[in-house]
């Protein structure tokens, strides 16, 4: 068996995709860089809660063959020992390498046997005021243990930023902290942007979607956030700052067309239809508020891998 799914960029990769409440933890919170950009956080104990949250969970244990190797290596699984995720970044724009971030996570870690594992197979450890920290064999990311319960992965630069702030109280603006407990006490899993999302750097394999690529009705808003509350039915709530009361009002309509389009292509598709009628589209000033919620037992079956899609998605993305 390789262990070199236990290098810290694999271990963080795996830690983020843990899915789907209460106020995200102050200690983690305290970690983030002060400049940060980007937040986002997911309340795994609460997901798994909700039998939308489990299924998502089983699906990814049980596909994930990195996570199982993983498991069976170190006895660590993320789907059972990680409580809380919270991912910050301080950058916007240029290229994929240039990106930076902290992947922060509470739970319950084994950091000697983890550790042994990762440098078994070409990983590295630096010692940096008394923390250890396991890094990728050319040296740009690791992963560092607060202790038993709290491990932070990243670029070396965040790592090391994290474990000097872990003393001290939240460096984010007072103003970011307000939102990050709003959204995090309302919502299971949440993302906040402070910067206009048409800034940021998608995937290559994203969609063009019209606000991030400098063009269309969303390239006016300046912030945004949103959230997914579990439940017996999943509501995925947004919002977005605009500049002014008209650009919002435009971003509305363009969101109420895009969801009767979809209505239309998917009309075979019951759950699909009762996801774009349940849209709910307000504007309050600059405040564009967008929410939609569908029954979980719906909602498991429009996310259901379909084989006629598997054949057809990579065909699809290329023509995108």
């Amino acid at each position: 068996m390789n262990a070199r799914i236990l290098t810290s960029s694999t271990l963080a990769l795996v830690i983020a995709t843990v899915l789907p409440a209460k106020a995200a933890d102050p200690t983690l919170l305290n970690l983030v860089m002060p400049d940060a950009k980007v937040l986002a956080g997911v309340n795994v104990d609460q997901a798994k809660t909700s039998p939308f949250g489990q299924y998502v969970l089983s699906q990814m244990q049980s596909q994930n063959q990195e996570m199982q190797k993983l498991e069976a290596l170190t006895g660590f699984d993320p789907t059972r020992d990680v409580h809380e995720l919270l991912v910050a970044s301080n950058t916007v724009g240029g290229s994929n390498e240039s990106h930076t971030g902290l992947f922060l996570a509470r739970g319950n870690f084994d950091a000697a046997k983890i550790t042994a594992a990762a440098t078994a197979d070409g990983g590295t450890t630096e010692s940096y005021k008394g923390v250890t920290i396991v890094e990728n064999p050319k040296g740009t990311h690791g992963v560092a243990f607060l202790g038993s319960t709290i491990a932070v992965a990243g670029d070396v630069a965040n790592v090391k930023g994290a474990i000097d702030r872990q003393s001290g109280g939240p460096t984010i603006p007072a103003a970011l902290v307000v939102l990050v407990n709003q959204w995090s006490s309302t919502e299971d899993a949440w993302t906040i942007s402070t910067v206009p999302p048409s800034s940021l750097h998608p995937p290559a394999t994203a969609p063009n979607v019209p606000g991030l690529n400098g063009t269309g009705p969303f390239n006016t808003i300046q912030s945004a956030a949103g959230g997914v509350k579990f439940g017996t039915s999943v509501v995925v709530t947004a919002q977005a700052q605009a500049d002014n009361a008209d650009d919002a009002k435009q971003m509305g309509d363009a969101v109420k067309m895009l969801a009767m389009l979809a209505q239309m292509q998917a009309a075979n598709d019951p759950a699909a239809v009762a996801l774009a009628q349940s849209l709910q589209v307000t504007a309050s000033g600059s405040t564009l508020n967008v929410s939609i919620s569908l029954p979980e037992d719906q909602l498991q079956q429009l996310v259901k891998p379909k084989a006629a899609i598997r054949r057809g998605g990579a065909k699809a993305i290329r023509q995108m």
